[in-house]
C-alpha cells in the first residue's frame, strides 16, 4: 500500500471524528454510566455530582481542542503547514489540555486516582507547547528568509 501525507492526515480526521463520536455518546450516556462507575469504583455516592461536573467539565475543553485538531488537519491538508493560525490552535489545545488538568487536580480532593488524568493532561499539554514553539520558530526563519530574498 502506498503511504504518503494525505492518507495520514485523512487518517487522522478519521480517528478525530471517531473520537468526537465517542465523546458525544459518553456525554448523552453519562448519566446512565456515573452511577455504574460508582458502583464499582472507589467513589463514594455522596460524590456522584462532583464527578459529574469533573466529567462534564472536562468534556468541554475536550470539545474545543477536537474542534481545534479539526480546523489544524484541514490547514494541514491543504499544505498550509506553517502559519500564524496552525500556532493559535496548538496554543488552543494546550490550553485545553492545561484546562482539563486543573479540573482533574481539583477532582482529586474526592478522587485521587484522577491525579494520573492530571498528570497525563499536564504532559500533553507540554509537548504540544513544545511543538507549537517549533512551528513558530519556523513560521519566524520562513518569514525572516523570504526578506532576504
Amino acid at each position: 500500500m502506498d503511504w504518503n501525507n494525505d492518507k495520514s492526515v485523512r487518517l487522522t480526521a478519521v480517528f478525530t471524528v471517531l473520537f468526537a463520536l465517542i465523546l458525544l455518546s459518553a456525554d448523552i450516556l453519562g448519566f446512565i454510566w456515573m452511577p455504574w462507575y460508582v458502583s464499582v469504583s472507589a467513589i463514594e455516592e455522596k460524590h456522584l455530582s462532583f464527578l459529574a461536573l469533573t466529567i462534564y467539565s472536562a468534556s468541554i475543553f475536550a470539545w474545543i481542542c477536537l474542534y481545534a485538531m479539526f480546523r489544524l488537519l484541514r490547514e494541514i491538508g491543504a499544505g498550509q503547514v506553517f502559519t500564524e493560525r496552525n500556532t493559535l490552535m496548538l496554543r488552543i489545545i494546550s490550553w485545553c489540555c492545561a484546562g482539563a488538568c486543573l479540573v482533574f487536580l481539583a477532582s482529586v480532593l474526592y478522587y485521587p486516582p484522577f491525579m494520573i488524568i492530571a498528570a497525563a493532561a499536564a504532559f500533553m499539554m507540554l509537548i504540544v507547547r513544545v511543538v507549537k514553539n517549533i512551528i513558530q520558530q519556523a513560521i519566524d526563519m520562513k518569514a525572516e528568509l523570504d526578506l532576504t530574498v
